[in-house]
């Protein structure tokens, strides 16, 4: 299919996930419960990434769209995996962009795979993250997947603050979010200063310190994904209006926010209406080479 026509999407959300494989393979059901508990919505669905790509081809959106890889903490590969993802993401290139993930622990071997999936499989990013993958941004053993993505002119996408992975679970789930804190990619983008990095989620309890690194660092973003814009704080919203206009980007964190609920709160802000069309598809689509 033909690359997305920036022009005929109403919206592009930067943060979509597929928990469920075209192949009859089935993760973990482990989480569903608690994750669809924390945000409200009963137990959270599965899509593939065909019906990812259909559910935003029907409301005129495009997206991107990944799976996580946190094996070193779980023994398991993703499901799907990221060649599926980039696969499926191909046949639906009208709607959507895949992103690759690989824990940094994989080393070597994770390296080699994500030079695989940008040169033969056209991934256009890498979302990591740090909680369910403990690991520090900033730890030296992930600098050479850094390297990749930097070389390449890719974007690496990280998730910061706190996690509904685990939440209200005995220990959290063993997460820590310590993991989590956006001051650690302060580093990351200091030594790697020409990759564009995405900060996801309004990054609670740290939201200043996200703002502060987004303003300080030419090539940081921040998503949106992960809370209802009405739970916003009143920085972000100061920030998304004024200095970070151009770097602020819509993201829902799908299926467990939809796209609908997503933009239905983000109505009630007071987002000056010069910047509405920023955020919620032209800050994307310039930062994906969509426009100029």
């Amino acid at each position: 299919m033909s690359a997305i026509d920036v022009s005929a999407i109403t919206a592009f959300d930067v943060h979509t996930h597929v928990h469920k494989s075209v192949r009859g393979a089935e993760p973990d059901a482990g989480g569903r419960e608690d994750m669809g508990e924390y945000f409200g919505i009963g137990t959270m669905p599965r899509y593939t990434v065909p019906e990812v790509a259909e559910y935003y081809r029907q409301r005129g959106m495009a997206c991107v769209t990944f799976t996580v890889d946190s094996y070193a903490q779980t023994g398991d590969d993703p499901v799907p995996d990221n060649f599926e993802v980039a696969e499926l993401a191909a046949e639906n290139a009208d709607v959507m962009i895949p992103f690759a993930s690989i824990d940094p622990a994989r080393g070597a071997a994770g390296v080699r795979q994500a030079r695989r999936l940008i040169t033969e499989y056209g991934v256009r990013g890498f979302k990591f993250h740090p909680g369910t993958q403990a690991f520090y941004p900033n730890d030296r053993s992930a600098y050479p997947l850094y390297e990749v993505i930097e070389e390449h002119g890719l974007v690496a996408l990280f998730h910061t603050g706190q996690t509904g992975v685990g939440a209200g679970t005995r220990g959290g789930g063993g997460i820590r979010l310590k993991y989590s804190n956006p001051l650690y990619l302060d580093d990351v983008a200091a030594d790697f200063p020409d990759m564009d990095i995405i900060l996801a989620h309004p990054s609670f309890p740290w939201q200043d310190i996200a703002l502060s690194i987004a303003t300080h660092k030419p090539r940081v973003y921040i998503d949106l994904s992960g809370w209802s814009p009405k739970y916003f704080s009143p920085q972000l919203v100061q920030y998304a209006n004024s200095l970070l206009r151009h770097k602020v980007l819509f993201g829902t964190d799908f299926p467990v926010i939809t796209p609908e609920r997503w933009i239905k709160d983000f109505e009630g802000l007071t987002i000056k209406p010069e910047v509405r069309p920023l955020i919620m598809k032209e800050n994307a689509a310039k930062l994906f080479g969509l426009t100029g």
